[in-house]
């Protein structure tokens, strides 16, 4: 029979928990099977797995439990607001507890972000998964404790209470470009679309339903997932579907979604796998376009790819796939969770986001040097010398010649690293999780991500202004 052996430690913390109207304890879950995920909201593999937790929920609705314990990387994620905004950001269904300390990942034994871990109706430990993978390794052993404890199982479904959220006009808004009469186009992450607006924030198109899916067509019946970094080029606005693993193509003029690049499947590829032949994005998070190219912060496989425009093939061009800060050249460097994209010249500048970096890649020459950061441990709130200076998760980048402007997205700040002097300063700050920067007209526009609201900034001075976006249309998340 498939059962464990040592009782599973408590999941209570002084901390709380979130996504439920109560606390929950092991013996409160007897008749159920348990599945623990043990993830922090920054991580990208850890996102990877929610529509596996999804699914097996679904599938096993009568049998099984999933709790999500969430054990922090950096010091932002340890606050119930943070996540409770994760959480609702990325849909998740189930209760949340906030292990802030760690307290529940020792006494399990963790060791790796996402880490999953199976409990049999008794309160018995089955065992673990590290990584992403989850519904087809650890669907067999649901399916065997269902049978094995039949006459066990208390398949009355337990009254979770999961919150409502307000409506608001923007839902997580993240990246942003604009075209040449200066308006923007942003993307409205939360509710699945693209929005076109002007420089007082009225909305002149909406592209995409609002629903949650992968289907092209009009605008109307178009379909994306979490989509993030934009591009355009000429008639064509291009999207990171981060969710969908794939690279949407928005025809301007017949008003038409398509799809260039991606199958909907995670792409993974390291060392010398895949080179020179067409590889699918992995959560791409921005995009940049560069002479005939287009340069793609591919988030989940910890590389940048390029597209040429010509075939929308896309290919390997800098990161071996490892996650680590390793300068050198092409494939042999290494990146974070590159998140996002800018340029000045034929230089491309990387936010790496969970090293908390700022990294370059020489297109001509291939080479990857790091000009703020120090690894994936390192990070904190410093200004100052670039070798004493410290980011938190940085997800934007913008270049204005010699200034290099940063989304500090943990840290709530816009900041900036002066080239020339080697400092870093803060400009403006009081954002919520900010995802992109974007200089225009004189001005940077920020998106407050997690505050669901969109800022103009001042450069010489910091002060900021809100754009308060008028949408016409209201979409469900």
């Amino acid at each position: 029979m498939l059962t464990g052996r040592v009782n599973a430690p408590e999941i209570n913390t002084e901390y709380g928990w979130l996504n439920t109207d109560r606390s929950w304890s092991i013996k409160d879950f007897r008749g159920k099977i348990v599945l623990l995920d043990f993830w922090t909201f920054g991580c990208i593999n850890c996102q990877h797995i929610v529509p596996d937790l999804h699914k097996l929920e679904q599938e096993f609705a009568d049998s099984l439990v999933v709790i999500g314990v969430h054990s922090a990387k950096f010091d932002a994620e340890k606050q119930n607001e943070t996540i409770l905004q994760a959480i609702q950001k990325f849909g998740v269904e189930h209760p949340v507890v906030n292990d802030a300390d760690f307290q529940i990942w020792n006494q399990y034994g963790i060791r790796a972000w996402p880490t999953t871990v199976l409990i049999d109706p008794n309160g018995k430990v089955v065992g673990q998964h590290a990584g992403e993978g989850v519904y087809d390794t650890v669907r067999p052993y649901i399916q065997k404790m269902k049978e094995e404890f039949a006459d066990e199982l208390n398949r009355e479904p337990l009254q979770l209470q999961v919150p409502k959220r307000t409506a608001t006009s923007l839902y997580f808004p993240s990246k942003l470009t604009s075209d040449e009469e200066g308006n923007i186009y942003l993307s409205d992450s939360g509710y699945n679309r693209i929005l076109k607006i002007n420089q007082e924030g009225h909305v002149l198109e909406a592209i995409g339903s609002g629903l949650r899916g992968f289907s092209n067509g009009s605008y109307a019946e178009a379909t994306f997932n979490e989509p993030h970094g934009l591009a355009l080029y000429g008639n064509v606005l291009y999207v990171a579907d981060a969710k969908n693993n794939a690279i949407r193509k928005i025809d301007l003029e017949k008003k038409l979604v398509s799809t260039a690049a991606g199958t909907g499947e995670l792409g993974y590829y390291f060392m010398e796998d895949s080179v020179d032949v067409p590889v699918n994005p992995n959560s791409p998070w921005d995009l940049l376009i560069l002479d005939n190219y287009m340069y793609i912060a591919n988030a989940g496989n910890h590389q940048i790819l390029r597209m040429d425009l010509a075939t929308e093939k896309v290919y390997r061009f800098a990161g071996s796939g490892r996650e680590a800060l390793t300068d050198g050249y092409w494939r042999d460097a290494a990146f974070n969770q590159p998140s996002g994209l800018a340029n000045n010249g034929h230089v491309l500048y990387v936010a790496d986001a969970e090293a908390s970096a700022i990294r370059t890649v020489n297109t001509e020459t291939g080479m990857v040097l790091t000009p703020l950061g120090r690894g994936l441990f390192d990070f904190g709130d410093v200004d100052g010398a670039v070798d004493d200076a410290l980011l938190q998760h940085c997800v934007g980048v913008e270049v204005i010649d010699s200034d290099i402007f940063i989304a500090d997205t943990y840290n709530g700040k816009v900041k900036v690293l002066d080239l020339e002097r080697s400092r870093v300063s803060t400009l403006a700050e009081g954002f919520s999780e900010p995802n992109d920067v974007l200089f225009l007209r004189g001005q940077l526009w920020v998106t407050s991500t997690n505050s669901h609201q969109l800022f103009k900034v001042d450069i010489s001075t910091g002060e900021k202004e809100e754009v308060h976006v008028q949408v016409v249309t209201k979409v469900e998340p």
